[in-house]
């Protein structure tokens, strides 16, 4: 038997190939497109699945992905101003600690103590003179303590100007501390020199002060000292010109004493049998009364100037507040600004392509509504930006207070149906006009409804009332919802400004929609104002807008219909 003979029988998946064309190849080519088609099937539906799972990722997380990037644009901003101011402090700081006075920006004593040492060896070296002058103002103190440091500080700054312009160039005015002096003369040829130029500095000081809208009359004492006649040290020159200017002072206010040498103008004048060298005493009565009646009247004045510079420097605190709020806002507004140009590309784009997926419009509306919602961000955070730049424009005309109701309610039951809120308004039977802007009327009660809306809970009540009240129209809207606590009721129209316990309520507001109704009813010439028991208890918010002409609307209300 030949090999070709021996074979072993064909196993079932040794069957060989069906011929092209025949049945059983047609079957074969069938079953193979069947499979395919369940396979192409089934990655269609996990790609679906997975889309629909990308846009409702898309709808939740872009916008507080987006609403967080902005916050940490704002955040990152300001800590650069802080940063900016901080760095700014420093070089304030390392400037006068260089040699400044922080007050009047005259030399400090470290600087003083160099220049009089420089000044001293070029006279020991030249053989000449200098001349150290110790001033002192008389009677400062019941200034800073009638009219406050505040008004004694900016004396003290005109006192170092004028006497800074009184002395030569080569010569240094320094602040030696408190309301004391000391200026250093490098070069004098005769001790009259020093005479003339202390003279210069006193009529220098007596001229009239207007600080603060208070006029005051000042004087100064100076004692001088001189190099070589009263020494070859710093220190004992000092001490020396300081013991002179006590000299001064005890001969009387506006003088000026050499070391060692009587004051300028003769002794002090004596009365008819005193003894020199102690104080005059008046012993006329009527003198006695006259300068009684005289500190009366100063310390009224006193009292006086003090309740008005307290008064001033509120305001001034208040106006930087004011100020510094409307820079923070106008920040705040452009950095939000920067996402709405390529949202709205995004959005302009996917409405360009040309594809039959029913997704890509949902995708787009999303992207349209976040624009929306951003502009109004915007808006709203101008619009309290220009309420303190005082800068808020309307566009006022004869306007239906109750129409004005009735279309901001459009836009905002829709939210209250979603979570099942009752609302009832209490509405007067006839027109309440007004003149005013009617969009800006409208966004105040709609915002006024959408805080109510936000805080109450699901099912809760919503009550909105008008009437008119003494020539004015009064709105309140009142819910049910988390109230308002103490803490926070003060500057609940503050931007940026929300309660505590309502950050965890129904996600976190932006803070500027009271701010904003504030801002509107206030360029209305109307007021807004804040009630709530505490927290649990509800809130009210009511505002007032004054009726031209008297009111034209019934005090009976005819209540709305509710849901």
């Amino acid at each position: 038997m030949t090999e070709d003979s021996i074979r072993e029988p064909l196993s079932v998946n040794d069957t060989p190939d069906p011929k092209p064309g025949t049945p059983q190849q047609s079957e074969r080519d069938l079953a193979g497109m069947q499979t395919k088609v369940d396979s192409a099937r089934a990655l269609l539906v996990r790609l679906l699945q997975e889309l629909v799972v990308a846009e409702s990722q898309l709808g939740r997380n872009q916008p507080a992905a987006m609403l967080e990037a902005n916050e940490q644009l704002v955040l990152a901003s300001l800590r650069h101003q802080d940063e900016a101011e901080a760095a700014e402090q420093a070089l304030q700081t390392a400037s006068h600690a260089a040699g400044l006075d922080a007050l009047t920006q005259l030399p400090n004593r470290a600087l003083l103590f160099d220049r009089c040492a420089r000044s001293l060896a070029s006279a020991k070296r030249r053989c000449s003179r200098m001349a150290l002058l110790f001033l002192d103002l008389d009677h400062f103190k019941p200034v800073n303590d009638s009219l406050g440091h505040a008004l004694g500080d900016e004396v003290l700054k005109t006192v170092a100007q004028r006497l800074a312009c009184a002395v030569r160039e080569a010569d240094t005015v320094s602040r030696y501390g408190g309301d004391e002096f000391l200026i250093l003369l490098s070069e004098v040829s005769q001790p009259s020199d020093a005479e003339l130029i202390a003279g210069k500095l006193i009529a220098a000081i007596a001229e009239t002060y207007r600080v603060g809208g208070h006029v005051l009359q000042l004087s100064a004492s100076i004692g001088i000292s001189l190099y070589p006649d009263d020494g070859e040290d710093i220190d004992l020159l000092i001490r020396k010109a300081d013991d002179a200017m006590y000299r001064a002072k005890r001969h009387g206010p506006g003088s000026c004493a050499f070391h060692g040498k009587p004051p300028a103008g003769g002794d002090p004048p004596q009365m008819p049998g005193s003894t020199p060298g102690l104080e005059c005493t008046r012993a006329d009565p009527a003198w006695a009364v006259h300068e009684q009646r005289n500190a009366e009247l100063r310390e009224a004045n006193e009292r006086l100037v003090l309740a008005a510079l307290g008064a001033q420097e509120l305001q001034a605190a208040a106006e930087r507040a004011r100020k510094r709020q409307a820079e923070l806002m106008g920040l705040v507004a452009q950095e939000l600004d920067h996402p709405l140009a390529p949202v709205r590309l995004a959005a302009a784009m996917l409405g360009r392509t040309h594809s039959d997926e029913p997704l890509l419009p949902r995708v787009q509306s999303i992207v349209e509504q976040q624009a929306r919602h951003m502009s109004r961000l915007v808006g709203a955070a101008q619009d309290v930006a220009n309420a303190e730049a005082g800068m808020l424009r309307l566009e006022r005309d004869e306007v239906d207070l109750v129409g004005v109701i009735d279309d901001a309610l459009s836009g905002c039951r829709a939210s209250m149906d979603v979570r099942q809120q009752k609302f009832s308004a209490q509405l007067p039977g006839s027109a309440v006009r007004l003149m005013g802007d009617r969009a800006r009327l409208a966004q105040i009660v709609g915002n006024l409804l959408d805080n109510a809306s936000k805080y109450t809970p699901d099912g809760g009540e919503i009550r909105l009332a008008l009437e008119v009240l003494d020539d004015a129209a009064v709105l309140t809207v009142s819910d049910n919802g988390i109230g308002i606590t103490a803490q926070a009721l003060a500057d609940i129209f503050e931007p940026f400004a929300p309660d505590i316990q309502a950050l965890g309520f129904n996600g976190v507001g932006r803070g500027i929609g009271l701010a904003v109704v504030r801002a509107l009813v206030e360029a209305h010439g109307g007021t807004v104002r804040a009630f709530s028991g505490g927290s649990g208890l509800g809130s009210r918010f009511v505002v007032t807008l004054a009726l031209p002409g008297g009111a034209q609307a019934s005090q009976a209300g005819t209540p709305a219909k509710g849901s």
